[in-house]
């Protein structure tokens, strides 16, 4: 019997492993894997030195492993299977509904057979949230408070701590002028890193047919993101230390200057398994027990990952394949080009996806709040966003940027959104300095120089009525939608016509 880890289950203390120590470890690092869609550089760096570091880390703890570096994960399993006839793979079972099946057949293709066992990365189990969804509805504060109760977390004998569960309220400020953020945590790159990197540069140079991307894509000095579980340890205490108290109140608000602003950045550690959700989150409320950070803080990062994290697992494990060609609104357009290559007059897009192609990085309000929500009002197909994002960030896997993306971003399914999150440029001033440095206009709906986020949220609620005015958390909205004239609206559509031509054509 082998232990066969995949590249995002890097778990030594639970899962398969601990559970089998004496058994021989089986890696396959595939390059098809890096040639079956884009990827930003940096995300490939991330998987290949985090599984080559891995596979020493083990070596040195004594424990036998097999490293096989091949072209395809069959190629990988046939040569496992070859040396060791008969043997049977003990693994995580996969996210995708399909993708067992699929494992199955290459194993047995191969000569061997294969055990799943539980993915012990999240918290909440496939039986506890199927019993709790058991009547169809998905309501992500339902299943948060769920999970506080479940766990304990942050609960006071049966009631939330502090007698709220959550503080919103209190975690949608603007930071000052004069604030500014902890710098994000640094780790030095070995060896083995960077050659990794170097081999992501050499091998991947953008000569993907669809979009053309790579080497542009990445700036080589950024890459900073924690490979080992040591360096993601030291992630997380850096950010509990330094990062977490500023985090709750400025948690959505946007900065042109500040990439990372308070936010954890411990999103690729939690994905590839370095760090376990349990003690992420008790890391934070020990701060709180301890006054090193205020209890808003620590609950919005706690709802994070103990509600969203795992909700949006189980969603797509339940709700898959259908959630990924979603498109409930039936939007048609193309991924514009400026989301390539960033070259657009309108500062927060231009900024968000600059830095996505920096550094495979941007936040979680940057993500729904700009990309999301311009792709949203300006009509782009929802699966075609959904690539974007798992193209171009270092963190993105198929089961956390399709419910965000699909269902969240683009209310594409209606499974768990209640409501488009569509905005104008009102609130982009509100939570962001981009407007102010902007050559668009953010008081402007139609005429020259009118910020193209206003026009298209107007005809996105025109296009979209028959869908959306039932909809009874929008009905405030439609109400400025009768209210507006017949003459107004011309303008408006186009307006919209004329920033969709823009757009494609390169010239927003």
């Amino acid at each position: 019997m082998t232990v066969w880890l995949r590249a995002d289950h890097l778990v030594r203390r639970r899962g398969p492993l601990a559970r089998r120590p004496d058994e021989r470890v089986l890696l396959v690092e595939a390059e098809s894997f890096a040639r079956k869609l884009p990827y930003h550089p940096h995300k490939l760096t991330l998987v290949f030195a985090a599984l080559r570091h891995f596979r020493d880390d083990l070596r040195a703890e004594g424990r036998t492993v097999d490293y096989r570096q091949v072209d395809t994960f069959e190629e990988g399993l046939t040569a496992h299977f070859e040396g060791r006839p008969d043997d049977t793979l003990v693994t995580t079972m996969p996210q995708a509904p399909g993708a067992r099946e699929r494992i199955e057949r290459i194993v047995a293709d191969a000569g061997g057979a294969v055990e799943f066992v539980p993915d012990e990365r999240f918290l909440c189990s496939p039986g506890q949230f199927d019993t709790w969804a058991s009547d169809g509805r998905y309501r992500h504060e339902e299943f948060y408070r769920f999970m506080r109760r479940s766990t304990g977390y942050l609960m006071d004998d049966g009631d939330p701590v502090g007698g709220e569960w959550n503080y919103d309220d209190q975690n949608r400020e603007t930071p000052p002028d004069d604030w500014t953020p902890a710098d994000p945590p640094t780790f030095e790159r070995d060896e083995t890193t960077e050659a990794v990197a170097e081999w992501v540069r050499e091998t991947f140079d953008g000569s993907y047919d669809d979009p053309p991307y790579g080497g542009d894509w990445a700036d080589p000095e950024s890459f900073c993101w924690p490979v080992t579980r040591r360096q993601a340890v030291r992630a997380l205490d850096h950010f509990v230390t330094h990062r977490l108290t500023d985090f709750g109140p400025y948690q959505d608000a946007m900065r042109g200057d500040e990439w990372a602003m308070s936010h954890s950045l411990l999103s690729t550690s939690l994905n590839l398994g370095l760090l376990l959700p349990d003690e992420v989150v008790e890391r934070a409320i020990a701060a709180y027990e301890g006054g090193e950070a205020p209890l808003n803080s620590v609950e919005g990062f706690v709802r994070q990952v103990l509600g969203w994290r795992e909700f949006l697992r189980h969603v797509y494990r339940r709700e898959m394949p259908a959630l990924a060609d979603a498109n409930q609104l039936g939007a048609t357009e193309d991924v514009p080009e400026f989301y390539w290559t960033g070259e657009t007059d309108m500062a927060c897009l231009s900024d968000v996806v600059d830095g996505v192609r920096a550094r495979g990085y941007s936040h979680h309000i940057e993500r729904l709040m700009v990309l999301a929500n311009f792709g949203l009002i300006y009509g782009v197909e929802p699966a075609q966003l959904n690539r974007w994002f798992h193209a171009g960030y270092v963190d993105a896997f198929h089961w956390v940027t399709t419910p965000n993306v699909v269902e969240m971003g683009l209310y594409g399914a209606g499974v768990f959104a209640t409501k488009p999150y569509a905005a104008s440029a009102n609130y982009l001033d509100e939570m962001s300095d981009y407007c102010s440095g902007c050559p668009y206009d953010e008081t402007k709906t139609t005429g020259e120089g009118a910020c193209p986020f206003n026009a298209l949220y107007w005809d996105f609620l025109d296009r979209n009525e028959d869908a959306l005015r039932s909809n009874h958390r929008m009905g405030l909205l439609y109400t400025h939608v009768d209210n507006t004239d017949e003459e107004e609206w011309t303008e408006i559509r186009a307006r919209a016509d004329e920033i969709r031509r823009l757009a494609r054509s390169g010239d927003l």
